[in-house]
């Protein structure tokens, strides 16, 4: 398994970062925010994103994509966390395309995978019903109804979810809250009747909402995969989406970490810096070892999804001690840049608070350090 970029993908992390510093800096998330734009992103920016072929990376030829891999999502996420760039990539492409790639019929990948991957549509994933996020206790009921379905119920924590065009919403329609058989996946365009979306406000002030779904009826054409068996696309589409996170968590850290840095190296203080004083050194290099070993963790889960040989349960092993591992130290790296730059490391005139913010809700989305922890040593019980 190869933990170093590619010769393409270094190609791609240059052009990815050339790009968002330029159309899309810290300054443009602060921008949004005071703004107060529902989309908490800038449509402009995705347009030219989707020029440069970031929505296609993940997919075959034959569906439209590059087939650059979800190695080739790496370098794009650890530039979106850099510079703290908002775009639909995550909820969209990883997630919602990933859903239609793996379980879709060819009618749905023909309508509405093509159309996310232009950008002509935009996807968003209806998963979590509860604070925490945990797959498995889906609860909300599709029942058989006519031919088709009937959906009542709530989710939460739906990324990019105003606005959407379409909502993949997992349902159950057999079994109970924690069993992995009899979870259905449902494609519902935005418009269905009975739907309705609302804001859910974050502290990082991107786009995330709530979907009711009050006696939504839909035919089986709706059904994405088969009946009662979208366990294991899900599964598979989460854990993209959890190693996307994980890139993004390490590109933040490390900038913020590298701004701390220069920070301690110019702040005088008793008219020496304050990088010169042993104890801030000490952490700092606790940081320095904990940021190489998040690296090598997020490089083997980004790798894990492309091995084909790998089996389901080593993949998920990997790609949660990569969110594990870059979520804690991300909180680690916010948590430090603010107590080394004092009382101003909290102000808004700084960017620091807005990557603490990014990175307290990227380490929550997909599964915190307490799900990530159980869930690898339930995998690594289960490798026996």
């Amino acid at each position: 398994m190869n933990l170093r970029y590619s010769d393409d993908q270094r190609l791609l992390a240059d052009s990815a970062g050339d790009f968002l510093a330029a159309r899309s800096p810290v300054g443009a998330q602060r921008r949004l925010r005071d703004s107060g734009t529902p989309l908490g992103f800038d449509e402009a920016v995705w347009a030219e994103a989707i020029g440069l072929g970031w929505s296609a990376i993940p997919f075959p030829e034959n569906l439209g994509g590059l087939d650059f891999g979800c190695m080739g999502l790496g370098p794009i996420f650890e530039a979106s966390g850099r510079h703290l760039s908002a775009t639909p990539l995550l909820s969209s492409v990883v997630l919602g395309g990933s859903l239609l790639h793996l379980a879709g019929n060819a009618a749905q990948q023909d309508h509405w995978l093509s159309a996310a991957i232009s950008g002509e549509k935009r996807l968003a994933l209806a998963l979590d019903e509860h604070p925490r996020h945990n797959p498995l206790a889906t609860g909300l009921r599709a029942v058989a109804e006519g031919g088709g379905f009937r959906l009542d119920g709530d989710k939460h924590w739906v990324v990019d979810g105003v606005g959407a065009d379409a909502y993949l919403v997992a349902a159950r329609t057999a079994g109970q809250p924690g069993e992995a058989m009899g979870i259905s996946l449902f494609l519902l365009p935005g418009d269905t009747p009975g739907l309705r979306c609302s804001p859910l406000p974050l502290i990082d002030s991107r786009n995330c909402a709530r979907l009711h779904l009050e006696q939504v009826r839909v035919g089986p054409e709706a059904l994405v995969g088969a009946l009662g068996e979208g366990w294991a696309a899900l599964d598979s589409a989460l854990d993209r989406g959890r190693a996307c996170l994980a890139a993004e968590m390490l590109g933040a850290a490390e900038t913020l970490f590298a701004s701390t840095l220069e920070y301690l190296k110019t702040r005088v203080q008793f008219d020496t810096p304050i990088g010169s004083f042993q104890a801030l050194q000490h952490r700092a290099a606790q940081l320095y070892a904990d940021l190489a070993l998040a690296r090598s963790a997020v490089m083997a889960g980004l790798a894990a999804l492309d091995a084909g040989e790998l089996a389901a349960a080593e993949r998920g092993r990997l790609v949660s001690l990569a969110k594990w591992k870059a979520g804690d130290t991300a909180l680690k790296v916010a948590n430090e840049a603010v107590q080394m730059h004092g009382g101003i490391g909290v102000t808004d005139e700084l960017d620091v608070g807005l990557y603490l913010k990014r990175i307290r809700v990227a380490q929550g989305c997909l599964g915190d350090r307490d799900f990530h922890g159980e869930r690898y040593a339930a995998l690594t019980g289960a490798n026996g």
